[in-house]
């Protein structure tokens, strides 16, 4: 799995968090080892202008998806995905730590990025959250593998709740 984290942001991240997670959510899709990811982590303004860009919405948003290729994990367990560029996801690490803050399970701006990092590369999974049983799908997925890895890890307490709007 190529993924490449570059933090823009000016702001300390746990890079290497970032990244083991999202090759484990990856993993987890069963999506191709040869496929690419590129993680971006940029300040409140960039993430400002990309929102107001591509969603016309005003103010930073937390994680943004651009997909590439349309990658879907497979729908057999013999079936052989196939690799191909996943796209770019950009997070906000200023968002992250206001949201892990607010959170009813308060937590750090790290655990909050390793969330926001699974559920973006879900998004590029063709994942969605408009509707409620969508919603239901794609946060029951993310807290299964953010648990996943947290586990694996051999990280302790609960892990963060979906704070992502």
């Amino acid at each position: 799995m190529s993924i490449d984290v570059n933090n823009e942001s000016g702001t300390e991240v746990d890079e290497q968090a970032i990244l083991d997670v999202a090759r484990y959510a990856l993993a987890r899709m069963r999506i191709h080892p040869l496929s690419e990811l590129s993680v971006i982590v940029v300040d409140a303004d960039a993430m400002e202008q990309l929102h107001i860009q591509w969603m016309d919405l005003p103010g930073p948003t937390d994680v943004m998806s651009f997909p590439m290729d349309e990658l879907r994990p497979p729908s057999k367990d013999d079936e052989e995905p196939p690799p191909g560029l996943l796209g770019d996801i950009v997070l906000c690490p200023e968002v992250a730590a206001r949201q892990g803050a607010e959170a009813p399970t308060q937590h750090s701006m790290d655990e909050e990025l390793q969330l926001l990092t699974v559920h973006g590369v879900l998004h590029l999974l063709g994942y969605d959250h408009e509707e409620a049983d969508e919603k239901a799908e794609m946060f029951g997925l993310q807290a299964a593998i953010v648990d996943g890895w947290r586990a694996e890890k051999g990280l302790t307490g609960p892990s963060p709740a979906p704070t992502v709007s």
